[in-house]
């Protein structure tokens, strides 16, 4: 039977005792500094135990112990190379060397997460950085809450919000290249890197999506493009990154002249890229990267304050979802030719981009006609 007790050290110092038995009938005793806190510590203590989830600290593991057991769960679950890496940085430069990585899941509090929290604010240059962290926490001690190492997941109430008028919307000459900008890269690009660049601006693909394209998903009949696979980190070819990602775009009459004549004279590997590396295979992101859409820029002296290249490859896409909504193409068509999971993610990227479908000037006049005579 649990119960508090007051125990009497030979020095006169004294603590409070929660005596008490697991759901295994293996007895136990936790020290507290009043009677308040034992008495409170044993009610939530009894409620563990009648559910069966009660672990005792004896038996505890770490956190960081946790952090491990998660790790070899997502590789088990095939989670993409890219996303275990992510997840192991956040495991190793974070949540390990904290204080909250050696304590023990049965000492965790949800306050200890608040300050944990706290610290990854000031440490980290973003809040989106602070979260992700944060989140990985939370599927740590959910990932131990399943396996039953811990009563319950006390980082779940925490979070870390991101204001929306905070978050800085994509500008044209900031974040997207300008019309003039683009006229230019391709007016001066070379004969090699000619056919990625105009693929990349005129279909929004992904470069991820460009460097897993094959010759087998160029239809010329149709003149579309099936996105079918995409190309990680590592070279490694996979799904689309969603379901939404699998997708039709429709290819201009640029983009079908310039493929048609770049399959006459590109490299021919095995795999069939489209713009495959010199060895036929998977085109590495930093060479397209640094080496085609960044030194491109540089010799058309697209640079910003600091005289480095002004856009990365995903400025491309930017700007073709730009051009789209100027050709007037609805914000559900955006949606599919992007490959976006959900209109909410085209609007929040794109939709102050949209002109207004009404004359606002001519309502305001109505307006004021109708109220003043």
């Amino acid at each position: 039977m649990a119960k508090v007790r007051k125990r009497i050290w030979g020095d006169g110092k004294s603590a409070w005792i929660a005596d008490y038995f697991d759901q295994n009938g293996k007895r136990h005793i936790k020290t507290f500094k009043t009677q308040k806190a034992a008495k409170a510590w044993l009610v939530g203590t009894g409620y563990e135990v009648k559910q069966g989830t009660h672990t005792p600290e004896s038996d505890s593991i770490t956190v960081a112990e946790a952090a491990d057991i998660w790790i070899k769960r997502g590789k088990l679950e095939g989670l993409e190379r890219s996303t275990l890496a992510q997840y192991e940085n956040h495991v190793e430069l974070h949540i390990k060397p904290s204080r909250i990585g050696r304590e023990k899941l049965a000492r965790l509090s949800t306050p200890m997460i608040e300050a944990f929290r706290d610290d990854l604010l000031r440490a980290c240059k973003s809040r989106a950085t602070a979260r992700k962290i944060l989140t990985s926490l939370k599927g740590i001690l959910g990932e131990a809450q399943r396996r039953g190492l811990v009563a319950q997941n006390v980082a779940q109430p925490v979070k870390v919000t991101i204001n929306r008028r905070d978050r800085r919307r994509l500008d044209i000459g900031r974040d997207i290249p300008s019309k003039e900008e683009i006229s230019m890269m391709l007016a001066k690009v070379s004969d090699h890197w000619r056919p990625l660049v105009v693929t990349a601006v005129f279909t929004g693909m992904r470069a991820s999506e460009l460097r897993g394209l094959t010759w087998d998903d160029v239809d010329f009949t149709r003149r579309v493009i099936h996105v079918r696979q995409r190309a990680n980190w590592w070279g490694e070819i996979g799904a689309p990154k969603s379901a939404a990602g699998h997708r039709e775009i429709p290819m201009s009459p640029m983009v079908v002249n310039t493929l048609k004549e770049w399959k006459l004279r590109s490299l021919r590997g095995e795999a069939g890229f489209v713009f495959p590396n010199p060895a036929g295979r998977v085109q590495s992101h930093n060479n397209l990267s640094y080496n085609g859409i960044r030194a491109l820029q540089m010799n058309c002296r697209i640079v910003d304050d600091r005289g480095e290249a002004k856009y990365g490859p995903h400025a491309l896409r930017h700007f073709f979802a730009s051009w789209a909504i100027e050709q007037g193409f609805s914000p559900k068509k955006l949606q599919a030719l992007m490959g976006h999971s959900s209109i909410t993610l085209t609007y929040d990227r794109y939709g102050h981009l949209f002109p207004s479908l009404d004359d606002d000037h001519a309502k305001f006049a109505a307006g004021e006609i109708s109220l003043l005579g």
